[in-house]
């Protein structure tokens, strides 16, 4: 570990579990690096990822955005190619970027938006979008006949939430120069969201851990039982 890594971590005491504001203001500090620092999430569900009726997936929307400028891929065709445009998608086609895709291996985008019928022509894809987890959704919102409200969440600061093989979620919340106020109203919005999608199917405590991190900082951990 790197000398800025270790004075980040004496701010804090490891063990000890941080209201989530405190640990917002904490690991604000603890971004030192030259950029501005990506502040991620980390919440560990009491739930078995390996059983259909336990998954957790959907996306909510950052009320301060991610802080990264979104390029939109959008999929379709006639009218609503005309509204991706209009709502600021930044390459709008069908058949001619699926090509490009599949044959130059092309990925100058971050989300893909499309209409349900498009699905036969951009399920193509899936071997090579589906490892990068940019394979459009109907749970996402990524799917869908209201193409402008698609590309307009993607541009605001859309994002995806999901579990991982070992139940956790890693999400990013905003930049650390967004600081402790904006980070903690992106905070809540996930936790809102990742609450509500709690499964019928889960049983016992819900949330177990929550780490708090910026991109080269350690992670705070987050008093997860005032979580819900």
């Amino acid at each position: 570990m790197g000398k800025k890594y270790q004075d980040s971590a004496k701010l804090f005491e490891k063990s000890k579990l941080y209201d989530s504001n405190e640990a917002l203001a904490l690991v604000c500090q603890t971004a030192k690096a030259k950029f501005d620092e990506t502040i991620e999430v980390h919440i560990r569900l009491g739930v078995d990822s390996r059983h259909a009726d336990q998954q957790v997936r959907g996306a909510v929307v950052l009320p301060n955005g991610t802080g990264k400028k979104v390029r939109v891929l959008a999929l379709v065709k006639d009218d609503k190619a005309e509204a991706a445009k209009a709502a600021g998608a930044d390459y709008v086609g069908a058949e001619e970027y699926v090509e490009k895709i599949q044959k130059e291996n092309w990925f100058d985008f971050d989300v893909i938006v499309t209409t349900p019928n498009m699905m036969g022509l951009v399920g193509r894809l899936g071997r090579v979008l589906g490892p990068k987890g940019l394979m459009p959704n109907p749970k996402a919102g990524t799917v869908t006949m209201d193409i402008a409200k698609a590309v307009t969440d993607a541009k605001a600061g859309k994002i995806e939430y999901r579990l991982d093989k070992t139940n956790i979620i890693h999400c990013p919340i905003g930049k650390a120069s967004f600081g402790a106020e904006k980070l903690q109203q992106n905070f809540d919005a996930l936790l809102g969201a990742v609450i509500k999608a709690k499964p019928a199917a889960a049983k016992g405590q819900y949330i177990k851990s929550c780490v708090l991190a910026s991109t080269m900082g350690p992670g705070v951990k987050v008093n997860y039982t005032k979580l819900g």
